[in-house]
């Protein structure tokens, strides 16, 4: 194949100059701004002054209860959201693998629409169906005997919240466990079942090891997206409460920073934030990646 070699650095540079400019403008320059916000405090609310305070932004953090539970919660929520997204898109899947080929893509399209609704909306919708005055299985739940009120109820909030991010995020797992099952070779699958392999051992011996890859790389997304990507469900159907139940560490940064006007403290979560999701990636790459068999 040939190569392509420049005369110069000049046009290289001038066609990185728009990516390297944007990278600067949204992603440099901001994540500067942070750390001087996570090491300084405000002293004047009108002209923005801030003094130099060091580690005492975080200090304060390491010590707060409400940024203690805030870790927890967010603990309970991602590991939660992570488990039932991945397992329900993985039984979608393989159902939808087993079904008629005529009826396989209408099964496809239709559970792949909620990915497609926009956060905002999806909390609505949930809201709507659960809400204790006028939802329809609110009505339900309290036909049942159960006290429903999630403005209230902590835990209720905590199942609601979990409810609506892992109903969104099940079509993204279906879409590439789909595919990943349908990559698995049919010829394997017939000759265990000639062996006499049940479908829980050929699931278990042959469909699960050759989907391991897909099965770690969603996991590690379905991470990311719990801890980031379900602000706007929680802001939009519980504002982080009640109590604090379902204030994540997500949703803390934006409440202490852009409601409580805290920038230094809000500044030292998001640090901290970036460091805890950096950390569990390196830890799921080097110790449970290394389990995982690419073929």
């Amino acid at each position: 194949m040939p190569r392509v070699y420049f005369s110069g650095k000049a046009l290289a540079l001038a066609l990185l100059a728009p990516m390297l400019a944007i990278i600067a403008i949204f992603f440099l320059v901001p994540s500067a701004q942070g750390l001087w916000y996570s090491v300084s405090r405000s002293v004047d609310v009108f002209t923005g002054r801030k003094i130099f305070v060091g580690l005492e932004n975080f200090s304060i953090l390491l010590t707060d209860p409400l940024y203690h539970q805030a870790i927890i919660t967010t603990v309970i929520f991602s590991s939660l959201v992570v488990f039932f997204s991945v397992s329900l898109g993985l039984i979608l899947a393989a159902m939808a693998n087993r079904v008629l080929w005529r009826a396989r893509k209408i099964y496809q399209s239709l559970l792949m629409w909620p990915y497609v609704v926009a956060p905002a909306v999806a909390a609505t919708l949930w809201l709507l169906m659960f809400n204790p005055l006028v939802g329809y299985f609110a009505f339900v739940l309290k036909q049942a005997g159960i006290d429903w009120n999630y403005h209230v109820y902590g835990g209720q909030a905590m199942t609601l919240v979990v409810a609506a991010a892992t109903w969104r995020q099940i079509s993204y797992n279906f879409l590439f466990f789909l595919a990943a099952l349908q990559a698995v070779p049919p010829s394997l699958i017939e000759a265990a079942a000639l062996d006499g392999a049940g479908p829980v051992r050929r699931l278990s011996s042959i469909v699960l090891p050759l989907i391991a890859p897909t099965t770690f790389f969603l996991v590690v997304v379905n991470l990311v997206y719990a801890f980031f990507d379900t602000f706007a469900l929680i802001d939009t159907m519980t504002s982080g409460g009640p109590y604090q139940a379902t204030t994540t560490l997500v949703y803390k940064v934006y409440s202490d920073g852009f409601v409580g006007l805290n920038y230094g403290s809000s500044a030292a979560q998001s640090i901290i934030l970036m460091v805890i999701v950096g950390i569990l990636t390196v830890v799921q790459f080097r110790y449970i990646g290394k389990r995982v068999h690419y073929g």
